[in-house]
């Protein structure tokens, strides 16, 4: 009777851990809340005047854009030009110093420059008589 007894105890004792788990498990899966918070957005509503505005403003930031690029070629090409001016300038002053050395050498007189351009040929056509406006009335 006494083993009776003891597997009593024991079978009664495994009884009360398995419920007593099974509670445990159960009660926190039922007291599990969730929170779901959407995040929908809706567009604002835009008129035909601001989306051509907007538009506008897109193209003269690319106009802008390709002008500064251009520009930015262009002053290259310009320090390219300069750096070829000051060359030949440079050229030319030796050029006169040599033609100067050669005619003070040969003791020929240098010519007068010139300071103003030669006037200009006058038309052969014949001038048209002016018309006369009427007065203005007011």
């Amino acid at each position: 009777m006494r083993t009776n007894k003891n597997l009593l105890v024991l079978a009664a004792g495994l009884a009360v851990c398995a419920a007593a788990v099974w509670f445990s498990t159960s009660m926190q899966a039922s007291e599990r809340t969730y929170e779901v918070q959407p995040r929908i957005t809706v567009p604002e509503y835009r008129t035909d005047a601001a989306r051509a505005i907007d538009a506008y403003e897109r193209l003269m930031d690319r106009f802008m854009d390709l002008n500064e690029r251009n520009l930015t070629g262009i002053s290259a090409d310009l320090k390219g030009v300069v750096k070829k001016l000051d060359s030949i300038d440079a050229k030319l002053s030796r050029l006169s110093a040599r033609i100067a050395g050669i005619e003070k050498a040969l003791g020929t007189k240098q010519p007068k420059p010139l300071l103003r351009k030669p006037p200009l040929p006058k038309p052969a056509h014949k001038s048209c008589p002016k018309k006369s406006l009427p007065p203005a009335s007011n």
